[in-house]
């Protein structure tokens, strides 16, 4: 039970970071080196709001959505005079564009923020434990899982039922004939591209306390990101979820059976996984 419980909220964590990175790869086929960087400025903007003592679960989850707007105007700033530009050149200058943007945004963190560590505790109602049949299970965990739940059907219902997501759907997979029908692509690829980052900074507000914040915060995250981005299939949300769950659990096993060995399972289940099906176990998709 403890083991499924780590696991569904590492899983849940990892999810909320790598929904973001999944949407605008889906839509812009970049995979973005700066993702983990904006998501270290969502946690930094919700702890400048909050302090090291959040008052209430409402005032954190106020706090990360402010930092979700704040990084998602940051999306569109990057979108406007990096993205937009290399659009249609070779996927290598992408990377190295978005490499670039990270050491920027990381330049920026310790410009205004310093380099000193800074800790957030988990606000009152979510800083004990409950008892869920006899196990004591942290509230935080809870709260995490139920994050990374509620963000994947709001996600996913937006995508494959609402009309924006549909357009960005149609804008994915053929960008000129969705022109051709009137949808204004540039206007729906910024906005796509702005939710995405804003996904980044939402992840950061939320997973702020417990973390230890400083400029390397984004690295913790952005590895396993793109490990579940890779396993669930470039692009696709659903893919993602069920990925991000299953790494979870197999770095919950990892830590029962093999704590010496700290993350090593993830690697050989991503191995596993990808020799099973080399398109992500749920194929890629543009959406």
């Amino acid at each position: 039970m403890f083991t499924l419980v780590n696991g569904l909220t590492t899983g849940m964590a990892v999810f909320l970071v790598a929904a973001g990175l999944t949407l605008v790869f889906g839509i812009m086929r970049i995979l973005n080196f700066a993702h983990g960087a904006f998501f270290m400025i969502g946690a930094y903007v919700a702890s400048t709001l909050v302090g090291s003592a959040p008052r209430s679960v409402l005032a954190l989850i106020a706090a990360a959505v402010v930092a979700a707007l704040v990084v998602g105007v940051l999306g569109i700033v990057v979108q406007r005079f990096v993205l937009r530009r290399i659009q249609h050149v070779d996927e290598h200058y992408m990377l190295i564009a978005t490499f670039a943007v990270m050491l920027v945004c990381v330049g920026f963190v310790k410009l205004i923020w310093g380099l000193e560590f800074l800790s957030v505790d988990p606000p009152p109602g979510i800083d004990t434990g409950v008892d869920i049949f006899g196990l004591f299970v942290p509230s935080f965990s809870l709260f995490i899982i139920g994050s990374g739940v509620v963000v994947f059907l709001v996600l996913d219902f937006v995508i494959h039922r609402a009309w924006t997501g549909k357009m960005i759907t149609a804008i994915a997979r053929d960008g000129w004939m969705a022109e051709l029908l009137g949808i204004n692509v540039p206007a729906g690829i910024m906005a796509a591209v702005g939710g995405s980052f804003a996904l980044a900074g939402l992840a950061g507000g939320l997973l702020l306390p417990n973390q230890t914040l400083s400029p390397a915060l984004g690295d913790t995250f952005l590895l396993l990101a793109f490990i579940t981005v890779v396993i669930g299939g470039l692009g696709n949300v659903r893919g993602a979820f069920i990925a991000a769950i299953l790494l979870g659990l197999i770095d919950g096993l990892n830590t029962m059976f093999l704590p010496a060995y700290p993350g090593v399972a993830i690697y050989v289940g991503m191995v596993a996984f990808l020799l099973m099906w080399p398109n992500g176990i749920l194929g890629e998709s543009r959406l």
